[in-house]
């Protein structure tokens, strides 16, 4: 990590930095003002009175927390075995779990399909719950892996010499120093699973089971297309994910640099 010093070189760094963050932010400021043109807040109050927004907010916490728990549990497990344990092979199952991370959604949506519908599962919040674990565990386990990495691994023999077991040892020692790796996994599988918008369009057609993301379908027909109250729902819905990130913004930073870099 390197430091500067000198204020003009500040100056220019923040300058720059400013400047690549308005084409991300940008988007963001049209939103939240398409979302007040015309009737202001009135457009939000039009959204809340659709009646379904408590229940999309609720399958959607249901998901995101479903998926959360699912990808943190393997994610942190599967890391340390990648990374601290002595398997045969592993680095070939590493490398084919990462054949995961090319399968777009749409090419699995039949054979997804096809399985839900099988097991009984079409209509269900698990139909999509469990495929999007399943499609975010490969990256969470590569950010995990690459920080596991830099757990000196005297730490596990000092942990052997003094009697402890391997879950002891992954239990007692390596898992409360993941934090901020923990944070960086739960924050991008939250947004990742509660923006998932083909996977509940295809199985949940029960409203009753339905998500936020799908929320803007009540203001969209054959002959309408509102789109302020869109963005309204659009603002509505991008607040959690807000809120998430500013609480563990320190952790996020700190898990993400140390799981992208060795």
């Amino acid at each position: 990590m390197f430091e500067i010093r000198h204020r003009r070189s500040k100056i220019v760094i923040q300058v720059v930095l400013a400047l690549l963050t308005i084409p991300f932010l940008l988007p963001l400021i049209e939103m939240v003002r398409g979302s007040l043109a015309g009737r202001g807040f009135h457009n939000f109050v039009v959204v809340w009175e659709t009646g379904v927004v408590p229940t999309f907010f609720k399958n959607s916490a249901l998901v995101a927390g479903g998926v959360i728990i699912l990808v943190y549990v393997f994610s942190m497990t599967a890391a340390f075995g990648f990374s601290k344990l002595r398997v045969r092979g592993k680095e070939i199952y590493f490398w084919m779990m990462l054949v995961a991370l090319t399968l777009p959604e749409v090419i699995l949506l039949s054979p997804l399909f096809v399985t839900a519908t099988r097991l009984h599962l079409y209509n269900t919040l698990l139909a999509v719950i469990l495929p999007l674990a399943a499609l975010q565990l490969p990256f969470a386990v590569l950010l995990a892996r690459n920080f596991y990495d830099g757990i000196p691994d005297d730490f596990i023999a000092a942990a052997r010499i003094d009697g402890a077991n391997i879950v002891q040892i992954f239990w007692h020692i390596v898992l409360p120093l993941t934090k901020p790796i923990a944070s960086a996994v739960i924050v991008l599988t939250l947004i990742n699973s509660w923006n998932s918008y083909l996977l509940p369009l295809v199985f949940l057609q029960d409203r009753a089971n339905q998500v936020v993301t799908l929320l803007p379908q009540f203001f969209v027909g054959e002959f309408t297309n509102d789109q302020t109250k869109i963005l309204a729902a659009a603002v509505l819905t991008a607040l959690p994910e807000i809120l998430a990130y500013v609480l563990m913004q320190k952790n996020f930073e700190r898990g993400l640099s140390a799981g992208a870099l060795k």
